[in-house]
């Protein structure tokens, strides 16, 4: 990870909603799918403020995925926020 991806990173870990959505959008600039899945489930999660962009990228992603994958995908994030 480049710098400031990972600035970005520890500061969503913290719980800043800016910083998820950032990471989120950086996801998505580079095509990226389930780590930008990851990340909108965490800047949701933190309550960021997404927009219909957001929701329709995530939703073409997750049709792509399989039910399993997507399972997967949900306890990661589980995971990551400590639930």
């Amino acid at each position: 990870m480049r710098p400031q991806t990972i600035e970005l990173s520890e500061r969503a870990t913290a719980g800043d909603a800016q910083a998820a959505l950032a990471l989120l959008e950086h996801s998505m600039a580079r095509g990226h799918r389930r780590i930008a899945l990851l990340r909108y489930l965490q800047a949701q999660y933190l309550s960021a403020p997404l927009q219909a962009r957001h929701h329709d990228y995530v939703r073409r992603v997750a049709q792509r995925l399989s039910a399993e994958a997507l399972a997967g995908l949900a306890a990661e994030a589980r995971r990551r926020r400590g639930a």
